[in-house]
């Protein structure tokens, strides 16, 4: 009898779990945009699911992080590339990458990624020139994890600035735009580059 409950439990957590998981990957919905972070919260970041794990879109851009700290004196450091060393570790390791860096990568992506339909829809508002969706709760709670996640990061990985006593950590990111390649043979093509900072945040809040 016991052998049977625990089966029947066991089997009922697995079914709510691919239950959460379907939900997760479901059209947006009113119901789904308003259980979408609880759900969220319970598959990030082991359950998550990834479409772009079986077909990722082809790299058309190299982006980054640069970062500069504030000091208690008021000085601001200059911009230090945090992205570079950990991308080199990775490419060094190929087979056994660092953790970390799949987390740096992971938040990189949390900046800017959204649902393909919201990403659609927000498109064809712009050109009708219509107001343009916001973004959606879940959508603002991933990038703000990101944010503070890229600047925790960053402080990390330049301990020399401030004496190693920074007050606040102001994070850039910079996306250099790749010709298409379509254009590979055109030596008059150029890379074009974006870059967007975010609010700086408070070096006590990142320990």
């Amino acid at each position: 009898m016991t052998r049977r409950a625990v089966l029947l439990v066991g089997a009922a957590l697995l079914g709510l779990h691919f239950l959460l998981a379907a939900f997760s990957q479901s059209p947006y919905t009113p119901i789904k945009l308003r259980y979408y972070d609880k759900v969220s919260d319970y598959l990030d970041p082991y359950f998550a699911q990834n479409w772009m794990l079986f077909a990722p879109d082809p790299l058309a851009d190299d982006r980054g992080i640069l970062a500069r700290a504030k000091c208690a004196d008021g000085r601001v450091t200059e911009y230090y590339d945090v992205t570079s060393p950990y991308i080199h570790a990775a490419q060094d390791s190929r087979f056994f990458p660092s953790r970390m860096s799949r987390l740096v990568g992971s938040s990189l992506q949390s900046l800017y990624n959204s649902d393909p339909l919201l990403d659609r829809l927000r498109k064809s508002e712009k050109e009708k020139e219509k107001p343009v969706l916001p973004l959606m709760p879940y959508e603002k709670s991933s990038r703000e994890d990101a944010v503070r996640f890229l600047s925790r990061y960053s402080m990390t990985q330049m301990p020399q600035a401030c004496g190693g006593d920074p007050r606040s950590i102001q994070i850039r990111m910079y996306v250099r735009e790749l010709p298409p390649w379509s254009k590979r043979d055109d030596p008059s093509a150029k890379d074009r580059i974006s870059v967007q900072d975010f609010d700086w945040q408070k070096a006590g809040d990142l320990r």
